[in-house]
């Protein structure tokens, strides 16, 4: 009974985390339902995947009334992002994930050591209200008019989204470092179409996970109840803080998600 109650509670700090970074929260969501319920991990995963869609709801939604959104740069990602996502949650009934998931928390190691290190340079850097930012609509226009932009960002996140159905992670983890380091986009505005992309990205690999009956609705719900509101409070956050600050959270939590993948999945090697 007391396990049920929590969710709420700790859905609510995981959804102000999930939307400040974009992260989707499943890497805090799997543990948490693996440690509380003993669900075996293609329950947690399926699970996870969708309490982060109304989570991604909630963030796009809040986002998208700050005009931080790079909806046609989303919506074009998602073009890989969604079948990446659909592979992955059938990989779940086919492999174990031991041997991606530590590959995969090694690479997330480096990328954010990347985003602390390299701390406040470059554009990513500047906040998201005052001179210097471009028109969401614009810039979003001029990343879609780059050819090398683009094809950069969907091959890279066929990957995210492989990651995301396969870990029941958000598709973010990646997703946010591909768009702020390889596509040159401000990470206030990273994160927010992160959260507009995984919308996509977790329905499609929720999809797969339902018919395979991996979905514990009841579990999913409790944990939304928070993460909608948290989710809220977390973009109100996210846009009180500077490009700077904003990276280094983010390269925090992704070392966070790194070091427990590493350590969660070598035990089983």
């Amino acid at each position: 009974m007391w396990g049920y109650l929590i969710l709420p509670v700790a859905g609510f700090f995981i959804g102000i985390v999930a939307a400040m970074t974009g992260v989707g929260g499943g890497i805090f969501i799997v543990p948490l339902l693996t440690g509380l319920f003993g669900f075996i991990p293609q329950h947690a995963v399926g699970t996870s995947l969708m309490t982060i869609i109304f989570t991604a709801v909630a963030a796009a939604y809040s986002y998208g009334k700050q005009k931080r959104i790079y909806y046609r740069t989303g919506l074009l990602l998602a073009i890989t992002t969604v079948p990446g996502a659909y592979l992955g949650a059938y990989l779940t009934t086919v492999i174990s994930p031991s041997l991606l998931g530590l590959t995969f928390g090694v690479f997330l190691l480096g990328i954010s050591l990347h985003m602390m290190l390299r701390g406040g340079r470059g554009k990513e850097a500047a906040a998201p209200a005052g001179g210097g930012i471009p028109d969401p609509a614009v810039a979003d226009a001029q990343i879609v008019r780059s050819s090398r932009k683009i094809a950069l960002g969907l091959g890279l996140s066929f990957f995210g989204g492989l990651a995301s159905g396969f870990l029941g992670i958000g598709g973010g983890v990646l997703g946010v470092p591909i768009m702020t380091l390889g596509m040159g986009i401000p990470i206030h505005f990273a994160t927010a179409t992160s959260m507009f992309t995984m919308i996509w990205t977790s329905t499609s690999g929720v999809t797969r996970h339902a018919l395979a009956h991996h979905v514990h609705a009841l579990q999913a719900v409790l944990l939304a109840l928070g993460t909608v509101l948290g989710a809220q409070l977390g973009a109100g956050f996210s846009r009180r803080v500077s490009g700077r600050a904003l990276r280094r959270i983010f390269g925090l939590v992704l070392l966070a998600v790194s070091l427990q993948m590493i350590v969660r999945f070598v035990r089983f090697l």
